[in-house]
């Protein structure tokens, strides 16, 4: 070992960690660190604000499993990261943020730009710490992946403080483990057997915690081999395709949607990677009169509309596995669940590829999306009313093709995500649906993607409104306030970044420019004028049976 700057010495463990990309803004707190960034084999990827950079980072995290790094100076670069932390911390994205500090020897008194930054990260990291001595660097890196990487994932964090990176430091990194999952025992396997093979009406409820686990084969073929269908949140989406007829749809819009979707009538509910955060158990279980199988990779959250008769706590691929083929030959006399959601979404979804109607229906626009886009390229939406209709409605054939932002849900989420999907995937096609209410929280973002060359379109539903917020107050007061804005010029946005961009102008404009922006080697927008009055029409046509939630 050679003795060095500290900060080279935690430039070493992040290349031990496999890192390949740091998302951030350089400060003055910071200078060493970047320094030694610049001569590794790690790239630090400047962006034009913080939160922009931590939600590449957990991007990264949710694509890859692997920690997704972001890096903001003391004060007001900490605090930018805070959104984009939290939404990682709550979507259960592995992710390290990283923060510069002032001195050690002015933490006891009040300082330009001091804050306690572990004080302020502690409610949204799982685990975080002041490297307060260069010998410590090794340790506290490895603590920070390993657990941001351990089910359930999420942030960690690490303040740096400066005068700590520039001492001189002897160390190596540690090596890297993967986390170890634990297996349930044979006892609760056959429990769980047991109560799958005495049900009459069962279905299963799968969650982000299958995708996370790479775990979609497998719960494929547990339902080919059961006969068992399957329903989906959002975050679920992909985990069967939607073509599949074991597919029931994707719920958690409506507080209806379970009844259609066959939970009304089921007996055993088998909970497959499902978390809480999404949609509460009292939506799906309101008289808690079900029989509930957890499959999962930690223990069930306490709840009472959640109370598991059997846990199979470990590997979700191999709990599946071993499950399929104790449940193989289990007939059950009638089909479990109902298709009558998936039924009602898929067939206005279809019937939307005849809808003329300009400004545009959010249908419309999904459809041209689907047939633009292959089995495994990426949308990803941003969050507001139309996030609402890509999770009803947009249909997925494979899981992380659909992102979307459900546990912390905050705006200014898909613009910069959508340049780390093209990073970790650059031969995959990537398009945003923004609102225009949400579009310039992280617009800026477009001139690091035109930097980058990450060819991601850009799809602005425009409309002057906070639409879910005008649909809400509507709802309950019979009218709306407050949610009314103007735009700038998209289009000249774009183009003031060196993008092209288009306004369409005719519901055939859509279609036509989206797989035009396709071809391209460079970053897009597209601008589509949307009507959103349809939505209280599908309200309706959901149900007499069917309450907004």
């Amino acid at each position: 070992m050679s003795t060095r700057r500290a900060s080279d010495l935690f430039v070493e463990c992040l290349e031990a960690e496999g890192v390949r990309h740091v998302f951030g803004i350089p400060g003055e707190e910071t200078l060493d660190l970047n320094e030694s960034l610049e001569d590794s084999t790690v790239a630090f990827i400047p962006v034009r604000h913080e939160q922009g950079g931590a939600y590449m980072a957990d991007m990264v995290g949710r694509l890859t499993g692997r920690a997704g790094v972001c890096l903001g100076t003391l004060g007001p670069g900490a605090t930018n990261l805070v959104t984009a932390v939290a939404d990682a911390y709550l979507d259960r994205a592995p992710l390290v943020a990283l923060t510069g500090q002032g001195d050690l020897e002015r933490m006891h008194k009040e300082s330009h730009q001091y804050i306690d930054l572990v004080d302020v990260m502690r409610p949204i990291t799982k685990w975080n710490a002041r490297v307060n001595a260069p010998d410590i660097i090794p340790e506290v890196v490895r603590k920070a992946f390993k657990i941001a990487e351990s089910e359930k994932p999420g942030a960690t964090h690490l303040e740096l403080p400066e005068d700590v990176m520039a001492q001189e430091v002897d160390g190596r990194p540690l090596e890297r483990r993967r986390p170890v999952q634990p297996e349930p025992g044979a006892r609760e396997l056959l429990k769980a057997a047991d109560v799958i093979r005495a049900a009459l009406n069962p279905v299963v409820l799968a969650g982000n915690g299958v995708v996370r686990a790479g775990a979609a084969p497998a719960l494929r073929e547990f339902a080919r081999a059961t006969g068992i269908p399957v329903a989906e949140t959002f975050m679920g989406k992909g985990v069967l395709d939607y073509t599949d007829p074991h597919a029931l749809g994707t719920v958690g819009l409506q507080s209806r949607d379970y009844a259609m979707a066959g939970f009304e009538d089921a007996d055993v509910v088998i909970a497959v990677g499902y978390d809480l955060v999404e949609h509460s158990p009292k939506h799906w279980n309101p008289r808690r009169d079900k029989r509930i199988v957890v499959i999962d990779s930690v223990q069930a959250e306490i709840d009472a509309y959640f109370q598991p008769e059997v846990e199979l706590v470990g590997d979700i691929y191999h709990v599946l596995s071993r499950l399929a083929e104790e449940g193989r030959h289990v007939r059950f006399a009638d089909r479990p669940g109902s298709t009558q959601l998936r039924d009602v979404v898929l067939g206005r979804f279809e019937a939307a590829k005849d809808d003329d109607a300009f400004p545009m229906q959010p249908p419309r626009v999904l459809w041209e999306i689907r047939q633009a886009l292959g089995r495994d390229d990426i949308l990803v939406s941003d969050v507001g009313l139309h996030k609402l209709w890509i999770g009803r409605m947009f249909p997925a054939h494979e899981p992380n093709t659909v992102l979307i932002a459900n546990g912390l849900a905050g705006m200014g989420f898909a613009v910069p995500s959508a340049i780390a999907a093209k990073l970790v995937h650059p031969e995959r096609k990537v398009v945003t649906v923004n609102g225009d209410g949400g579009a310039l929280m992280n617009f800026q973002e477009l001139e690091t993607a035109a930097r980058l060359r990450t060819a991601t379109v850009n799809v602005v539903w425009e409309n002057r409104q906070f639409g879910s917020i005008v649909w809400k107050q509507d709802k309950k007061f019979g009218r709306h306030f407050g949610t009314d804005f103007t735009n700038p010029d998209f289009v000249k946005l774009a183009e003031a970044f060196g993008l092209p961009g288009w306004r369409c102008e005719a519901v055939d404009d859509f279609g036509r420019r989206l797989r035009h922006a396709l071809t391209l080697d460079v970053p897009s927008v597209i601008v589509v004028p949307i009507d959103y009055s349809i939505d209280v029409a599908m309200s309706e046509e959901l149900g007499t049976e069917t309450v907004v939630t």
